[in-house]
């Protein structure tokens, strides 16, 4: 019986990595699962089997430790400042440690000329990583995930006040559980053969509008959701109110707008999950499910309620961060003739 190679997660303790290791570990594969630092979910990912390394995915030296005795690796970059240092570090590591095949989630639509500096690094990265010349690559290029609805905060909105608060326009998209993500790269890493070169985009089974997402909360809730189309002030405030890091509310802005224009509706919904694993993409209803399960403040007490109340007005009174002022602090780089994902479909 043939040795199976040993597959490096990269982000293990994140949302799509933790799917991925899950399901090589359920194949029987090695897993090597890098995370950042020691916690309960890297303690949990050594209970399941996989031999947890913590490192630095911005250090050269953690990463080349991390891919000694690897043949395969999954590479997600974190949503920071220094992406891209971390994705050229983990491309030049990868070239020097042979590794056969490299599975990477970046963005959907990533292209040089998006306003997102994020997803113009992306892009590069993209094009770094199907460059090496010892590795094949399979692109894995999610569009909107599932779980951008419920954060815990919007969850307890949802729940309580039976509101569902974005800023969402009448933009549609077939929300894909992250799950059903690492599912996919969990094939494309065990099976190269068949996955080298390709890209895929997984998607959920039905394509939904902002309506169809507070129909289904209904549903999980028990409770009538109203959509409510928020300003984008609103929403970047309620971003502040979350403690998002100012560099990741400065991208998501843009990708507001992506939605707003439809941009997330191209070829979606597919059969993408199906066709590779063997099994159904889940639908939306099912993943909100599972997080409103696991989230405390869906119970139905008073004390939760005027939490909820407390919070959502709370960061109405929030000033939102100048985000223009600060990419421009960050001196990030900038294109002369910026496009949307929307502009990029039609072009």
């Amino acid at each position: 019986m043939p040795i199976k190679p040993t597959i490096l997660v990269t982000g293990a303790t994140g949302k799509t990595g933790r799917a991925t290791v899950t399901a090589l570990l359920e194949k029987g594969y090695p897993v090597k699962a890098m995370a950042h630092r020691h916690d309960e979910r890297s303690e949990s990912l050594k209970k399941q089997g996989a031999e947890v390394f913590i490192g630095n995915m911005a250090d050269h030296a953690h990463i080349s430790a991390a891919m000694e005795g690897v043949q395969r690796a999954y590479f997600v970059a974190p949503w920071t400042p220094d992406q891209l240092h971390i994705a050229m570090t983990f491309a030049v590591t990868a070239a020097e440690a042979n590794i056969e095949h490299i599975v990477a989630v970046t963005q959907w639509l990533s292209d040089p000329q998006h306003p997102a500096v994020s997803t113009r690094e992306a892009y590069l990265s993209d094009q770094i990583l199907a460059m090496l010349p010892n590795s094949s690559f399979t692109k894995i290029n999610p569009g909107w995930f599932a779980d951008n609805y419920m954060p815990p905060a919007l969850i307890g909105v949802i729940s309580q006040l039976g509101i569902f608060p974005f800023p969402l326009g009448t933009g549609k998209t077939a929300p894909v559980s992250n799950e059903d993500i690492g599912r996919v790269a969990a094939e494309a890493l065990m099976h190269p053969e068949k996955h080298a070169g390709k890209t895929y985009r997984p998607t959920g089974p039905q394509l939904l509008a902002p309506e169809d997402i507070a129909d289904a909360f209904s549903r999980v809730t028990g409770r009538p959701v109203k959509y409510q189309d928020i300003p984008m002030k609103m929403f970047l405030k309620a971003l502040k109110y979350m403690d998002m890091p100012a560099h990741m509310q400065s991208q998501l802005r843009h990708y507001i707008s992506d939605y707003q224009l439809g941009s997330f509706e191209r070829d979606a919904p597919n059969d993408i999950v199906e066709a590779i694993t063997g099994q159904p993409a889940e639908d939306f209803e099912t993943i909100a499910r599972r997080y409103f399960k696991a989230a405390p403040i869906t119970e139905k007490r008073l004390s939760n309620k005027l939490r909820a109340l407390t919070g959502f007005l709370t960061l109405a009174m929030k000033q939102p961060l100048d985000l223009q002022s600060f990419e421009k602090q960050q001196n990030y780089p900038n294109v002369a003739k910026p496009r949307f994902a929307k502009a990029i479909i039609q072009a």
